[in-house]
């Protein structure tokens, strides 16, 4: 992986991040041998170059949800509009424009049932514009979520990644149920991950002690996950590729967890529909995309068909900002 405008301490923060996304500075600092200073010196320029931001995530398995992504043919006047009014509900994430502007895809995690209803049986096939829709539930993940793409870019060292990861998560095997302390608490994190106890507290008019009790919770179970988003351009990746792949029932195991390894791949998941895997996978250039399609992929047993295609523009990652 080719790093561009960044150097090998921004690196290193960013998989800091990755592994957990809210050790203090000084932490960081301490394992890294920088000060306190630089690090929040470099975390401030890297917001702004790479527009890092880091943001609680729920993990919807956790709580008995499933996600599901996607796939909106529309005509080609009307693909922006749509993935704009996507990326603007807070049920969304992921929202690109791919096949050369006539396709939106997103992923969705629904609330509910019902609200998964209205979404994919009534107003999407009412909107102007929308030629089609197909949606993929999510069967098993194999990369992504908890575990992100930074993980995979090797700037730390053993020792220090195992210095500065969070304890291990326990999340037992019934789906969590939330109360609204937690549901306050993870709206303020979906926007800041960061966000101290003091503006926790804040936000949310609890206890300081029951800030703490429930934020301790949510990540022991693994409800509550912080990722890191970035623009991918800054670490040598010109191309976001979605893979469809489809594989022989017997194999998909075996397929998941080769691509789970590869360090192209950022997310890879076993889904409903014909194509039974589909993987996000980054890119320094279509000639590495064609390389990585021939020779890693074409090597795999029980792959039996390929559907590639590239994002033309993200419009979301994990949170929408307008403007960008």
């Amino acid at each position: 992986m080719r790093a561009q405008a960044l150097d090998p301490l921004d690196l290193k923060l960013l998989q800091a991040l990755q592994l957990d996304g809210r050790a203090p500075f000084n932490r960081i600092a301490e394992v890294l041998g920088v000060s306190d200073q630089t690090v929040a010196r470099r975390f401030r320029r890297l917001r702004g170059t790479v527009h890092l931001r880091v943001l609680g995530i729920t993990d919807e398995r956790r709580l008995g949800r499933s996600t599901w992504i996607l796939r909106l043919r529309c005509t080609p006047d009307g693909a922006e509009q749509l993935a704009g009014a996507l990326a603007r509900r807070p049920d969304t994430a992921y929202v690109s424009v791919i096949s050369g502007g006539t396709e939106v895809m997103c992923a969705m995690k629904p609330r509910t049932r019902q609200a998964r209803d209205e979404l994919l049986l009534d107003r999407l096939q009412r909107t102007p514009r929308v030629i089609s829709v197909s949606a993929h539930c999510l069967l098993h993940h194999f990369y992504g979520g908890p575990v992100g793409w930074l993980s995979k870019i090797n700037a730390l060292s053993p020792d220090e990644q195992a210095d500065l990861s969070p304890p291990p998560v326990d999340p037992g095997t019934r789906p969590v149920a939330l109360e609204d302390a937690d549901e306050a608490l993870l709206a303020v994190l979906g926007r800041d991950g960061r966000a101290s106890i003091t503006e926790l507290q804040a936000s949310t008019g609890l206890p300081e002690s029951t800030v703490k009790r429930r934020l301790d919770r949510l990540r022991a179970t693994g409800v509550l996950y912080l990722d890191v988003q970035f623009d991918h351009e800054h670490l040598g990746n010109e191309v976001v590729a979605m893979l469809w792949l489809t594989v022989t029932p017997a194999a998909l195991a075996n397929v998941g967890r080769a691509l789970a390894s590869h360090p192209e791949v950022r997310f890879a998941a076993a889904t409903t529909g014909q194509a039974n895997i589909v993987a996000a996978t980054l890119h320094a250039g279509t000639g590495d995309l064609y390389t990585y399609l021939s020779d890693k992929i074409g090597a795999l047993d029980g792959v039996q068909s390929v559907e590639t295609a590239l994002a033309m523009r993200e419009v979301k990652q994990l949170a929408y900002e307008p403007g960008r």
